[in-house]
């Protein structure tokens, strides 16, 4: 199970590194024009949100990620302080990227000295959720743990409702996908167990619906944005249409504009989990910059756990 859940982690980041040089374009025939298919990893353009930033770099949520993992590595048990603690750091010391409105309020009540635990911004985007691979890689063999860990984790930044529930969705059907579960019936387990926001579950229902239909069209249907209701089930159609291609559900995934970085979190956690890392693209892996740090990091928190 070690090995799947390595692929989970590298295919997670992996998938936001490529979003990245396309990533927030919404307009789909800009992408077309501007940048053509994105079959590697790209810079973003000098207009972009992420301008400055290099090729296998991370957006904003792949850095959080990788906070995550580097916080788990050094404590190897989730501690909300600690990662607290590095997540601030990681903002407040020059950070090079694009900080986002859940970011900005979430320092802002780090500033009032207020506990962790009660600094989240009230955000619905499904961007606090999809950082959790670390965790699950983690607490695999302890799902009643992970579940407690990934709210803690998610509620730093995103303390609302509907973004809380669908964290537990993804924890749940990542930890059965390294069970050996297959991501369809996995997910209906998720959902067998409870999402705890009604609308949500009727999305993520619409989401395991739409599997095998053109890609551009769902996810535009969906929504392209940032907010759960819309991402999630848009992560959710390309685990379905690609459920063996894990190179084209990322491709595709970027293709179809939008908060791509924190669908391909998702999606590539779930994918990199059920296929391995055979099924990622070397110069992917390779061309990432911290690659080789994931590596070390998850080698660490392996011999911990």
């Amino acid at each position: 199970m070690t090995a799947q859940a390595t692929a989970m982690v590298l295919a997670s980041l992996v998938a936001d590194s490529l979003a990245l040089g396309a990533h927030w374009i919404y307009d789909t025939d800009d992408i077309d024009r501007r940048i053509g298919r994105v079959e590697k990893l790209l810079a973003p353009l000098p207009d972009s949100y992420h301008a400055g930033k290099s090729a296998g770099q991370f957006t904003h949520y792949g850095d959080q990620t990788l906070v995550l993992l580097q916080s788990l590595a050094r404590t190897g048990d989730f501690s909300l302080t600690d990662f607290a603690d590095g997540w601030r750091k990681l903002f407040t010391s020059g950070y090079p990227g694009y900080v986002d409105k859940a970011t900005a309020t979430t320092l802002e009540n780090m500033d009032r000295d207020l506990p962790p635990e009660q600094c989240g911004s009230r955000s619905s985007d499904l961007g606090g959720a999809a950082r959790i691979a670390p965790l699950v890689f983690r607490y695999r063999h302890d799902l009643d743990r992970l579940l407690a860990a990934v709210q803690a984790q998610t509620a730093l930044t995103h303390n609302n409702p509907a973004t809380l529930a669908g964290a537990a969705f993804i924890a749940r059907t990542a930890w059965a996908v390294l069970n050996g579960t297959d991501p369809l019936p996995a997910m209906e387990e998720a959902l067998e167990a409870g999402v705890d926001d009604i609308d949500l579950d009727i999305r993520i229902r619409s989401g395991l619906d739409s599997g095998g239909k053109t890609t551009r069209t769902v996810i535009k249907q969906f929504g392209q944005v940032c907010g759960i209701a819309a991402a999630l089930p848009g992560a959710i159609h390309l685990i379905l249409t690609y459920p063996t291609d894990l190179q084209t559900a990322l491709i595709e995934n970027v293709m179809a504009g939008g908060d791509s970085a924190a669908r391909g979190l998702v999606a590539g956690m779930i994918l990199g989990g059920a296929l391995g890392e055979a099924a990622i693209p070397r110069d992917w892996l390779e061309g990432m910059v911290h690659g080789a740090d994931i590596r070390k990091l998850l080698a660490q928190l392996g011999a911990a756990a």
